[in-house]
């Protein structure tokens, strides 16, 4: 089997090509499309423009649209017509929605509810996909995963690790929401596995590993892969959520003191899957590449 994937010079992408012989496509335009296309079996689609924190764009839903709706479907409408088999898009939670209650989790097949343009976007991508496979016979499938982690990881999370390698005390002692994470070989897993099981053809799958950890156990259990002890103050959850508001952090407050909870039963019994890593190998390995990059 031949396989594409687009974004693979990003922190999923190079992950998954360590597993694969994969082409990347650095350029998206139509020749470039095209030529790539040729006798693919299976695209798997990473590229994306990425959730923005502070978007400067004036229109920032359409600057999303640009690449995740329109040469998304672009890519797709030729792979197509060159007669790949199977189209893999890599979407993400944020097409659920932002928070959860703690024990009503995000369900695979739940009605979308973005909150914010990238979801939009993810969600209009989603939507022109499932459209395309009905009326090409392509098969699509859709992965919506949460925060991903693991060796390489970039913003948010590695400055957190960056603090807690330092040993600077943080007001999170006493934070318990639920968080569903997602390892990047357990992503990288799970799209392996839908590249050709036969159910996953038209299907929505949420990935995660499986384990819902609160902010205040995630930076005791990152601390201790560190080899440091975790200085975390057990600030009241009111203040916190007063301080972040005062300083105009509130959707930040909400990421770190906010449940998002994943219910992956579905993705476990279609494809007969379970993540092979568990929380605290994912955090291991997390930990010590960084160590050793550090060194």
């Amino acid at each position: 089997m031949r396989i594409l994937i687009t974004g693979a010079r990003g922190f999923v992408g190079r992950a998954l090509c360590q597993n694969l012989q994969a082409f990347e496509l650095v350029k998206p335009g139509r020749d470039e499309w095209l030529s790539s296309l040729e006798s693919v079996d299976c695209v798997i689609h990473l590229a994306a423009r990425v959730h923005v924190f502070k978007d400067t764009a004036k229109d920032p839903l359409a600057e999303y649209r640009v690449v995740n709706v329109e040469k998304t479907l672009d890519l797709a409408r030729q792979a197509s017509s060159l007669g790949v088999k199977r189209f893999i898009f890599v979407s993400s939670v944020k097409v659920n929605g932002e928070l959860t209650e703690k024990d009503i989790p995000f369900k695979a097949d739940d009605n979308p509810n973005p909150q914010d343009p990238y979801g939009v976007s993810k969600l209009e991508a989603e939507n022109g996909l499932m459209q395309l496979a009905k009326k090409t016979g392509m098969e699509v499938v859709i992965v919506r995963p949460p925060l991903v982690y693991g060796p390489g990881v970039k913003a948010n999370f590695l400055s957190m690790i960056k603090i807690l390698d330092q040993g600077i005390p943080l007001p999170f002692g006493n934070v318990s929401n639920k968080r569903s994470l997602v390892f990047i070989d357990n992503l990288v897993d799970l799209l392996l596995r839908v590249v050709d099981h036969p159910n996953a053809a038209g299907q929505v799958f949420l990935v995660s590993d499986d384990h819902d950890v609160s902010t205040t156990t995630l930076l005791r259990s990152i601390s201790s892969a560190l080899g440091k002890k975790a200085k975390l103050l057990p600030v009241p959850l009111f203040v916190l959520k007063a301080i972040f508001y005062l300083i105009g952090k509130s959707g930040f407050s909400q990421r770190l003191l906010g449940s998002l909870c994943l219910d992956i039963s579905k993705t476990k019994k279609l494809l007969n899957w379970t993540p092979p890593f568990s929380f605290e190998d994912g955090v291991e390995k997390t930990a010590r590449s960084f160590l050793n990059e550090k060194s």
